[in-house]
């Protein structure tokens, strides 16, 4: 409704209410003739039915009285000396004072409102249905047509000049942007090049000399499609492209904040990924199961596991006189972005405290939408034997009974006794079994948690009440509210997610696919679709993706190959042109070349595993704990926590099979970019500084493992340094050495021992780094 239609309707109500209110306040604040023309003249402007500045609303009792997001107490029945309406529109300072710009409120009609407010301050509770339902602003047509806010269109392929450049409909709409722009693509990289590129892509470990050479005297015209094909028939596909989407969802398995406790059984939702990815599970199953799998098949324990997606954020657990609604409003704030995040792409987050201050995304829609996540609460199902049940609890039992007489000592004690107490404590605490096997999943409560819109995002700042919706902007503003005691709630959110209608999902899985592929997504913000996201460099190429995906069967190995057997993604990384294209496009966003990267932290600690011989293959199963420095574990709120793993042989995992604990990232890792575990990772960041360089010469997993690649080079090539040599560049590198790497190699092990020749090869850009 207009502003003008608004105040001519209020009018009509006022006139109504008048005689009413003329009985109960005094006739010098007659709010129908005096006090509601003052506030439509002077302030529905900015705190009207169409604006709300700063959360405030004036048009209305109940809203007026709720306040706004720097204050609750704008009106305060009875006591104009505590109503910071009065304070701000008396206030001469120019930043405070109301009404703004100069044009401040004469003194009587101040003290009109000052004695409105001290007869308590009345007011038609009638007048409020002629304000929208809806808070906050309204949905304009031009944001509704932002590009990712529109259907998935299917683009012609675009006629080219060169059409025998094409090996893969992708090629056309890159080479079609080239030639507009006059530059022309890099030619194909050698086999070797191509060979270790695509295999670190698919699987994250690089090819054996074995593979190297089977590939390069392949004379078939389609050796280049069976390699694709084989890698993604690999166990290790599912291995590599699994931790992509763990840093999607922040995959972790401790709870963060202080006390960071572990969460023992989550490594089977990791497991989960591996697989659905080894199988090709399609993506809208897959998003489906970790939305709602509890509620679509409660018996299945593959699907509880994905529902395990609920329970990957961090949790601060109560302590102290912490409030559980404050918990309780944490778990469902982290749940409800991880959505916006993960599937939709946008930053819905930044809707909790007020309407998005960039995208269309009202606070309500906000609210709305965890709404769906109302009824969810943890659940662990146990998978113990009844024997192993029975043993947990018999020994937590007799732990806890010579805990429970220490804390109550605790109590009363003082200086030295205090510490010797909490000393024994934490001992008999540390003693405590692991939690037996279970499943870390959810499910719904008989009676969901109310949602309210929270002024300032604050858990005890409740507004109008919301059920579940899908963001205004996405649908019909004709579509209700559906109640919180719908049965199934998950399952309706995982529907839309996974409508073939919906324009974003599709779209954000295909750009993250892309975005691994070449490092960049078509659209450079992974996480953020919004208008403060980058726009995409080839918005048809991506619909088109967007189409074929779904158009497969929402597949991801047909979109792999759709993208990898494209001349596009085979180009050198070096190019006769690169000069000109560098002046013309410096970030290679029209892709006239393939662009080199370094090698992410898994990859590399993976790499120096397998080319010193010592990767241990095994897949799956409960997450392993690796040696750190002891002042590292020592930091942590419990160093008993960090429980070494006995088997060394599993210290030797791939490194997806490490524990992903919050309060402690392995140096190696860390230092090469691997990201926190607390909010979603889109796109990694690639740094280059000084520590990583003293992390490869000194650190304690590059020294021991180049022991062991020096031994393997004695093992294999025993035939003298130039096998060695020749063996050693082929493992780490994917080549042979050039006549000046042979030449230097050779004179460096004339005055070094083997394990320094094997420590420099990790160092090397030809070892971090794929062209």
């Amino acid at each position: 409704m207009s502003f003008a239609r608004c105040l001519t309707a209020s009018a009509l109500v006022f006139a109504h209410f008048g005689h009413a209110l003329s009985q109960d306040a005094p006739p010098d604040v007659d709010f129908s003739t005096r006090i509601a023309p003052l506030l439509s003249q002077n302030c529905w402007k900015c705190h009207g039915p169409d604006h709300q500045k700063g959360g405030l609303r004036l048009d209305g009792r109940s809203a007026a009285l709720r306040g706004g997001d720097s204050t609750d107490h704008v009106l305060v029945p009875g006591k104009s000396a505590k109503s910071d309406l009065i304070a701000r529109v008396r206030s001469s300072d120019p930043d405070v004072r109301m009404p703004p710009k100069g044009n401040r409120l004469p003194p009587d009609q101040i003290e009109l409102l000052a004695a409105w407010i001290d007869a308590g301050a009345l007011w038609p509770e009638a007048a409020a249905p002629l304000s929208p339902v809806t808070p906050g602003r309204a949905i304009t047509p031009e944001q509704r047509a932002y590009w990712a806010f529109q259907p998935v269109r299917n683009p012609a392929v675009p006629p080219v000049k060169h059409a025998g450049l094409i090996c893969s409909p992708v090629d056309a709409f890159i080479l079609a942007r080239l030639e507009r722009e006059g530059l022309e693509p890099a030619p194909e990289a050698s086999r070797l090049d191509l060979i270790r590129r695509v295999t670190y892509d698919l699987t994250g470990l690089p090819p054996t000399p074995q593979e190297l050479d089977a590939f390069v005297q392949d004379p078939a015209y389609d050796a280049y499609e069976r390699l694709v094909d084989r890698l993604l028939d690999s166990p290790r596909y599912g291995e590599r492209w699994a931790q992509h989407w763990l840093d999607v969802v922040r995959f972790g398995e401790s709870e963060g904040f202080e006390y960071d406790t572990p969460v023992g059984n989550l490594w089977r939702y990791r497991d989960y990924v591996i697989h659905s990815l080894n199988a090709d599970k399609p993506y809208d199953r897959f998003v489906r199961e970790q939305v709602a799998g509890d509620e679509l098949d409660p018996s299945s324990r593959e699907a509880l596991i994905a529902a395990g997606f609920h329970r990957l954020g961090p949790v601060r657990r109560n302590a102290g006189n912490q409030e559980v609604a404050s918990s309780r409003n944490e778990v469902l704030t982290d749940r409800t972005d991880i959505i916006g995040a993960a599937f939709l792409g946008v930053t819905l987050g930044c809707a909790r405290c007020h309407d998005h201050k960039f995208d269309p995304i009202l606070q309500k829609d906000y609210y709305r939408l965890q709404a769906f996540l109302a009824a969810t609460e943890e659940h662990n199902i146990s998978l113990a034997t009844l024997e192993e049940d029975a043993a947990y609890k018999a020994e937590t039992r007799h732990l806890q009974e010579q805990i429970v007489p220490l804390k109550k000592r605790l109590k009363t004690a003082q200086g030295e006794e205090r510490i010797l107490l909490e000393q024994e404590i934490e001992q008999l605490e540390d003693q405590k079994p692991p939690a037996p096997p279970a499943i870390n999943t959810v499910r719904d409560l008989p009676e969901p948690t109310k949602i309210h819109v929270l002024r300032r995002g604050e858990w005890d700042k409740k507004g109008d009440p919301v059920g579940m919706r899908f963001p205004t902007v996405l649908i019909s503003d004709n579509v209700q509210e559906l109640p919180l005691t719908t049965p199934n709630p998950r399952v309706e959110l995982a529907r839309w997610l996974t409508d073939p209608a919906h324009p974003l999902t599709p779209r954000v899985l295909v750009n993250r696919v892309w975005s691994h592929h070449f490092g960049t997504g078509l659209v450079k913000t992974a996480n953020d679709f919004g208008m403060n996201g980058e726009k995409p460099s080839n918005p048809d190429l991506l619909d088109f993706l967007a189409t074929a995906f779904m158009q497969n069967g929402w597949r991801l190995k047909p979109l792999h190959r759709l993208i990898l057997l494209s001349r596009t993604y085979r180009q050198a990384y070096s190019t006769p042109e690169t000069a000109g294209a560098l002046a013309k496009d410096p970030d290679n966003r029209w892709l006239w070349r393939f662009d080199r990267r370094r090698l992410s932290a898994e990859e590399l600690r993976d790499s120096m595993l397998s080319v010193s011989g010592t990767l241990n293959p095994a897949m799956g199963g409960p997450s392993v704990f690796v040696p750190v420095d002891p002042e590292l574990v020592s930091a942590l709120y419990k160093p008993a926590q960090w429980a070494v793993t006995h088997d060394q042989n599993q210290h030797h995992r791939r490194s997806i099979y490490l524990v992903a604990k919050r309060n402690l990232r392995l140096p190696p890792m860390e230092v090469f970019d691997q990201p926190t575990l607390n909010s979603s990772c889109g796109r990694r960041e690639c740094s280059t500084h000084a520590p990583q360089a003293l992390e490869l010469l000194n650190g304690s997993l590059s020294n021991p493992l180049a022991v062991a690649f020096a031994e393997r080079l004695r093992r294999e090539a025993a035939a003298g340094l130039q096998a060695q040599v020749d063996l050693a560049f082929r493992l780490a590198a994917g080549r042979p050495p050039s006549a000046d790497e042979a030449r230097l190699a050779l004179g460096f092990l004339a005055h070094h021992p083997l394990k320094e020749f094997a420590l420099a090869l990790f160092n090397l850009n030809a070892f971090l780094y794929v062209n």
